[in-house]
């Protein structure tokens, strides 16, 4: 059942998810982060984790936080929180079924999460530039970017002009919890910038200067991660691109899956992604495997009709 057997890593990566595209504040990240805690150490002492538990015995949680003297509050949001992170478990098609809602269609063999292919990935950066010049040099500079070090988008918007002024190779990023790593620079990432940087200030008021690489007239000074998030989704629509299948993250979602499947070390892609735990990180290798077993399985010349 389970499309990635070490499920420890999945909250951190739902937290990421909620924080990168939701914009969720860091009191509701905190929440949940507790409210799935509390789940997982409730099915650990009935020898339960979440890639193998069934919906009954989600169900037998629920109900268990209704005598455990919780408020109503407080047990809607445990309810809730695990709903939206199994939401996001089937969405990355880590598990087939959503326990904590019981479905009566019969299942289905396992669907190989939707990652971005190379080619894909070419023709998004190639339909982002292909944009009115200013927004498409911005725009593919952006996508560049994650795709080439594996950015969070709240780390990509939260970049400083002065760190890529003078045409770095590598690039010193502060993530979550203000811990600091270095991700390389790719030649095709660096030309971005390049070209991206004549035009920067057509993005900011007339006399006005701004600390950001990517500034904005906008209230926040910057471009947000939601504007980012809708830009990318219509570079997908022009270039053909499924619109469920891209997303700032799974651009992230692409730079760790291609390079473990060009051979990467998992503590490389861990200390690049700044995991904190090498479980989050693990759940890749899942990806890259299934991607390498269905390539196998469609192009070996052996393979049965």
């Amino acid at each position: 059942m389970s499309g990635q057997a070490n499920s420890a890593g999945w909250p951190e990566a739902f937290l990421e998810m909620m924080a990168a595209e939701r914009g969720a504040a860091r009191n509701t990240l905190s929440a949940y982060g507790r409210d799935l805690a509390d789940a997982a150490g409730w099915l650990k002492s009935k020898g339960e984790d979440f890639a193998t538990v069934e919906a009954p015995r989600i169900e037998a949680y629920f109900a268990n936080l209704a005598v455990r003297g919780l408020s109503a509050a407080t047990a809607a949001r445990r309810r809730a929180a695990v709903r939206q992170f199994y939401r996001f478990v089937l969405g990355e098609g880590w598990r087939i079924d959503d326990p904590s809602r019981r479905v009566a269609a019969p299942r289905q063999g396992r669907p190989l999460p939707k990652v971005l292919s190379r080619d894909e990935v070419v023709r998004l950066i190639q339909a982002a530039g292909a944009q009115e010049s200013r927004q498409g040099l911005r725009l593919a500079c952006m996508v560049e970017l994650i795709y080439a070090s594996g950015l969070r988008v709240s780390e990509l918007t939260a970049l400083p002009l002065a760190a890529l002024a003078q045409d770095p190779a590598y690039l010193m990023v502060r993530g979550k919890g203000g811990k600091e790593r270095l991700v390389p620079l790719s030649g095709p990432a660096r030309a971005g910038v390049k070209a991206y940087l004549p035009v920067r200030p057509d993005f900011m008021k007339a006399g006005q200067t701004s600390p950001w690489l990517f500034p904005s007239r906008g209230a926040a000074g910057r471009l947000t991660p939601r504007r980012f998030a809708q830009l990318l989704d219509q570079a997908a629509t022009a270039a053909g691109i499924e619109s469920d299948k891209v997303s700032p993250h799974a651009l992230r979602h692409a730079f760790a899956t291609h390079l473990l499947e060009g051979g990467a070390d998992l503590r490389v892609v861990q200390t690049l992604l700044g995991h904190a735990d090498i479980a989050t990180t693990q759940i890749y290798t899942h990806v890259a495997q299934e991607r390498l077993r269905e390539v196998v399985a469609t192009k070996h010349p052996l393979r049965e009709p």
